[in-house]
């Protein structure tokens, strides 16, 4: 049996089974963080894996300067900490709670991996398919103005977590403009003359932590 919608569409705990997540979840432990907290620290040594329930968690590294850099906005259902399982290394970011999240907290994956081979294909997949999104992300630095960063990251948002809203999207995560400048690589300031230029041309209303889009296909091509 296919495992249920609740969890964001592929993200780990979608590709799984019923009966695997069940598993799954019998072979660790469950438990909670309040918003803002620190659920993993870059650079520990532990080997544990987290698998994401519910709420939402952003994925960051500091540079050198203190500059907080957003790597990814991971939701229901995600996998985190696999990297660090497999490598054996540091872990190479913080997890931070963006809203209270709950977890199943395993300690022993390698484990439940040697019981369940098919679950260890699509671990390989999942690895494959963030380490090319990655990499299309460094091709957007390179390629895309500021403003069409912040649009592909909106256009991102919206699809993966966006609501109806009476004709538009209303993106309810909450994401400060500082976590959406760390996240496209860009200023505070650069990211608000942005999304002055997208509520401009009418693409896109914002408010505290929210954003509604008006025009999503609009959006995508300013993207582009």
């Amino acid at each position: 049996m296919a495992a249920s919608s609740r969890w964001e569409p592929g993200e780990f705990l979608a590709q799984l089974t019923e009966e695997e997540i069940a598993d799954l979840c019998a072979s660790g432990r469950r438990r909670g963080w309040d918003r803002g907290a620190t659920v993993m620290s870059e650079s520990d040594t532990s080997d544990w894996v987290l698998v994401l329930t519910s709420g939402r968690v952003k994925v960051s590294s500091h540079t050198a300067g203190g500059t907080e850099v957003v790597l990814a906005v991971r939701g229901p259902g995600a996998l985190l900490g696999e990297m660090s399982f497999i490598s054996g290394e540091p872990r190479s970011g913080t997890v931070t709670a963006l809203e209270p999240v709950e977890g199943v907290v395993v300690r022993d994956f390698a484990g439940f991996l040697a019981d369940h081979g098919r679950i260890a294909v699509l671990l390989l997949r999942l690895v494959v398919g963030r380490l090319r999104d990655s990499d299309r992300k460094r091709v957007e630095y390179g390629a895309f103005d500021t403003t069409g960063r912040v649009a592909t990251r909106l256009v991102e948002l919206a699809e993966r977590f966006g609501e109806p809203a009476g004709g538009a999207v209303r993106v309810a995560l909450p994401l400060s403009q500082d976590e959406l400048a760390g996240w496209t690589g860009a200023s505070r300031e650069a990211v608000s003359k942005a999304l002055r230029t997208l509520r401009d041309r009418g693409l896109i209303e914002t408010g505290r932590r929210r954003v509604v889009v008006y025009d999503l296909d609009g959006l995508r091509r300013r993207a582009r």
